[in-house]
Order: structure tokens, then C-alpha cells, then sequence
């Protein structure tokens, strides 16, 4: 995507009166927006950008970086940017966190996928899935080992690394019926960053903690444009296709999940009750839930050294 995108920075959180929404703009006006910071990629030696993995969307692209030393094939942590499915970008400056997992023998990925404006659900999990497909299928080529990858994100991206933690197999996702594909999209390990599970429930439980902003169910909140419709007027079993709860069977990856409970755009409940889910049906030894008591939603806690050694830490017990 191109660096003038228009769009969200880390810091931008701080100046939110209300959680992520997509309003038209008003006639002759301009769509808000504020400056998207995108990482420093120069320094990264060996990088393939802009790749395709896709034809239907400009959208289906990924970035792949190596580390500097080794022939591989290198264990692949692929990251899904968040931003509410409706606006983000793969190279937006979460990458200078995560790319910092080249160091740690890791090669890292980065997905473009098709926003709620131009597609709603499942279009956005269906391109991370052919993503993966991709990946898999071009391991040789890539230098990455197709049987040590792990989907990472957080926020609405953290939707999306929980549904391809499930490992759903080809053509039981929503979109997929009926398909064939050349590959699989399987992974070996997840992490959910503070991602929207549920969205039914978020905005009594963000009244319930008092402090989450309770307006998801509002027509142009990112959950409503993602769903195609206000949360209200939707089925619960539409919404159910895109709760990664929905899918959780023995097939599911190790999943590290992180929340912040003072995370006022997606409520620490809606990890709380996912984490739960998993428990109730596969027992103990599938999921670690690390609660960050004073983080926001994007806080930089996330980003810290501690967090960052608790994150490559469970990434090198799953995947070397």
C-alpha cells in the first residue's frame, strides 16, 4: 500500500472520544483522517514487498522479511494489521515492534487484506486464509518452513490470527463452500492481541466496566460496517461466523491471547469469555492469557521489552 495512505497512528488512540466508526463522509467534505506512522523498512536486508496472493482485490498483497544470516527454511510469524477491518495498513509502524523478530531467527510476514469498505465479512478472513495458502504452497521459494508458522495480530487483526488459529479446514468457512484450493492454510501457533471476539455483547459489557466506549452497535461503529449492517439488525447466528468461538475444536493451534483490561475500544471481556470458551471445550494447556492490568487497547505495553520477551519467548516453545 502506498506510505501517503491516510489513516491511524498508535498515538492516536489517546485523542478518541468514541471507538473506530466509518460515517460517510458529508456531501463536498472530506472523510476524517489522521496521519498513518508507517515503519522503517530500509534497514531489513533481504524483503520481498507488495507480493500478490490473490487477483480478485488491488488489497491481496503481503511483505515477507528474513533475517539477515541463515538459508532457513526460517520458522514465519505473519502478522494481521488492525484498524477496525475498515482502515489500516501492513506496513503501518506496528512492524517496527514485530520486526524485530528477525533478530530472534524468525522470518516475518505482513497482510494486506480487503477493508469493510470495499468488502465486508468474510472477505477479510477468506484473503488471510488465501494468504496463508500462499505462503505455504511458495515455502521452497520464500526460504520459510511451511510446518513452523504462526498468525499474530491484535485488535481487529487479532480477529483474524484467533480464526486462522482454528485451523478451519478448506471449504468449512463461510465463502468457501463449495471451493477447491491448492494448499491448506493451516498454522502451527496464534497470538490474539486484544481483538473483538463477540460483538454482540460489547457494548453491555463496556457499560459494565465503565471503561469501554459502549457505541459498537451503532450503524457506522467498524463492527456494524464489517457485518454489513448496525450489530442490532443482525442475525446472531450471522454474527457467530465471525466469533473465532464459533470454530474452536481439537484442530485449534497453541494461542497466546493478551488484553489490557483498561482497554476502552474492545472490552477485556471479550477475551475473558473467549479465553473461557477455549477451556470449557478443549481443557487445560491450549491457550495463555496474559492480562495487562493497566493497558489500553494499543497500549505500549505491547510493545515493551518485557512483553515482547513474554511473546518471542512462547513463539520459540511452539514453533522451534
Amino acid at each position: 500500500m502506498s506510505e501517503e495512505k491516510k489513516g491511524f497512528g498508535l498515538e492516536d488512540y489517546d485523542k478518541l472520544e468514541g471507538s473506530l466508526r466509518f460515517d460517510a463522509p458529508a456531501e463536498g467534505g472530506d472523510a476524517p483522517a489522521m496521519e498513518m506512522k508507517m515503519a522503517d523498512i530500509s534497514w531489513v536486508k533481504r524483503k520481498y514487498l507488495d507480493v500478490p496472493y490473490a487477483s480478485q482485490s488491488y488489497a491481496q498483497r503481503l511483505d515477507l522479511y528474513l533475517p539477515d544470516e541463515g538459508e532457513g527454511p526460517f520458522p514465519l510469524v505473519v502478522h494481521m494489521h488492525g484498524g477496525g477491518f475498515g482502515m489500516g495498513d501492513k506496513r503501518d509502524d506496528h512492524m517496527d515492534t514485530y520486526l524485530k523478530g528477525l533478530a530472534h531467527g524468525y522470518a516475518i510476514a505482513s497482510v494486506e487484506y480487503r477493508l469493510s469498505s470495499e468488502a465486508i465479512f468474510p472477505a477479510a478472513v477468506l484473503d488471510c486464509r488465501e494468504a496463508f495458502r500462499f505462503l505455504r504452497k511458495n515455502a521452497a521459494q520464500f526460504s520459510i518452513d511451511p510446518d513452523r508458522i504462526c498468525a499474530l495480530g491484535g485488535s481487529a487483526g487479532g480477529n483474524l490470527a484467533a480464526i486462522l488459529g482454528m485451523n478451519i479446514p478448506n471449504g468449512q468457512f463461510p465463502g468457501e463452500e463449495g471451493m477447491t484450493f491448492d494448499g491448506d492454510c493451516s498454522v502451527q501457533a496464534a497470538v490474539d492481541q486484544f481483538g473483538p471476539m463477540d460483538f454482540r455483547p460489547m457494548d453491555d459489557q463496556a457499560r459494565a466496566n465503565g471503561v469501554s466506549f459502549a457505541d459498537h452497535d451503532e450503524a457506522a461503529s467498524a463492527e456494524s460496517s464489517y457485518m454489513g449492517g448496525p450489530l442490532p439488525t443482525l442475525s446472531d447466528e450471522w454474527l457467530a461466523k465471525a466469533n473465532p468461538a464459533t470454530y474452536i475444536s481439537d484442530a485449534m493451534a497453541p494461542m497466546l491471547v493478551e488484553h489490557g483490561c483498561m482497554d476502552r475500544l474492545v472490552p477485556f471481556m471479550q477475551s475473558v469469555n473467549f479465553v473461557n470458551a477455549i477451556y470449557q471445550k478443549l481443557g487445560d494447556g491450549r491457550v495463555e492469557f496474559v492480562p495487562l492490568p493497566n493497558a489500553d487497547h494499543e497500549d505500549k505495553e505491547y510493545s515493551s521489552d518485557w512483553n515482547m520477551n513474554v511473546l518471542w519467548g512462547w513463539l520459540d516453545k511452539h514453533l522451534k
